[in-house]
């Protein structure tokens, strides 16, 4: 049978009556849920340390250069040809105090010094002999008589003057013959302190003057470490240059070089007077001796390298009667916060110095404080904390 129209919409309505009616019946008849025990509150479980009180020496860590202290161009007197090189006069090469490096060819300072050394002994003839006219000459002052005569006039017949010039001459002989001996001595080059040869510039054969640079020499007893600091950390180093009774002590370590274990000892020496330009921190000079191992006593230490960039750990002096905690626990706004009868409370706290890896405290903490190491979300004072204890 066929619908028409009004039979579809009627046929439509009921349906929808009759889905919205199992709607609410469904909602209706739905069970509750019901509360069956109370939210329990628990307390933050925390990691706590206690607190140091007590003397502490502060560790302070720098990066520095290391650099020579003694630093030479090597170059000659004299001119001349190179006779003799020695074997140690190599890049790299140790040479010790008063060892000869090169060597000039001494031929012309040798004619040089024989010949100054006939024009001192003519000289000192002339001497003699004007010493023999000087006594003819008082014979004939003698018989002329001496009490119509003046001062000059005595002095011209005794021959003073002539006895000066000759004088003279032997003085200017004696200077001429010494300078050309100072000048032969100058032909051997010799090595004015410990060193290492940092370069080699001439060889045998080589024409050399007074303006060649021979090579590069750099003293192998002490090296100098040029290390910055802040500023205000000053106050709390010791330099040995003002206090010699105490050992100022450093390590230096490179550990990319050396490894972990391994490091040099060195002591802070002096504060160089003006800032590094571009970071405006003061330059502090540490010295170390035997910087290439050279002693016995050193032979198993790593060996330092001219321009190598280094890590610093210096000490400063002893602080007293202080609270020292890790700078990890030191919280915003200068806070420390402590566990306190199973709650967190949250302390202001002055601070005296921090170094490397702590913070020094004087007023604020007594010492016998748990301080909380766990970062918390909830940093309210009271808030309950435990530990697994």
């Amino acid at each position: 049978m066929k619908l028409n129209k009004k039979s579809i919409i009627i046929i439509c309505i009921i349906i929808f009556i009759i889905a919205l009616g199992a709607v609410w019946l469904i909602f209706s008849t739905e069970p509750e849920a019901q509360s069956e025990g109370a939210t329990k509150k628990s307390a933050m479980l925390v990691s706590v340390v206690n607190a140091e009180k007590g003397n502490f020496v502060p560790q302070f860590l720098a990066t520095g250069t290391v650099q020579p202290v003694e630093d030479i161009q090597l170059n000659a007197i004299v001119s001349g040809q190179i006779l003799y090189r020695s074997s140690d006069f190599i890049p790299g090469g140790i040479v010790k105090k008063g060892e000869t490096l090169l060597k000039i060819d001494p031929a012309d300072f040798i004619n040089q010094v024989e010949l100054r050394k006939s024009e001192l002994l003519q000289a000192k003839t002339n001497l003699e002999l004007e010493m023999g006219r000087q006594v003819i000459a008082e014979q004939d002052l003698a018989l002329v008589g001496v009490d119509s005569l003046s001062d000059k006039q005595k002095s011209l017949i005794l021959r003073k003057p002539q006895l000066n010039a000759v004088k003279a001459t032997i003085q200017s002989a004696q200077a001429a013959y010494d300078q050309a001996q100072l000048n032969l001595q100058r032909t051997t080059i010799r090595a004015p302190f410990d060193a290492q040869v940092i370069s080699q510039n001439v060889t045998v054969g080589s024409l050399v003057g007074p303006q060649n640079n021979l090579g590069r020499l750099v003293g192998t007893a002490a090296y100098w470490v040029t290390a910055t600091i802040p500023v205000h950390k000053l106050q709390w180093l010791s330099f040995a240059e003002n206090n010699e009774t105490e050992t100022n002590e450093v390590r230096i370590k490179n550990v990319a070089n050396w490894g972990q274990d391994n490091f040099r000892t060195g002591i802070l020496y002096r504060q160089i007077g003006a800032l590094e330009e571009q970071t405006r921190l003061v330059r502090v000079l540490i010295k170390v001796e035997d910087p290439l191992s050279t002693l016995s006593k050193n032979q198993n230490k790593p060996k330092m390298i001219i321009g190598s960039f280094v890590e610093i750990e210096l000490s400063g002096k002893k602080i007293k009667d202080v609270v020292r905690i890790h700078r990890d626990y030191l919280r915003s706004n200068q806070t420390v916060w402590i566990m306190e009868d199973g709650t967190l409370q949250i302390k202001n706290v002055s601070i005296l110095l921090s170094d490397a890896n702590y913070v020094y405290i004087t007023e604020g903490l007594s010492g016998n404080e748990k301080i909380v190491t766990t970062n918390i979300s909830t940093v309210t004072n009271g808030v309950p904390l435990r530990t697994e204890e």
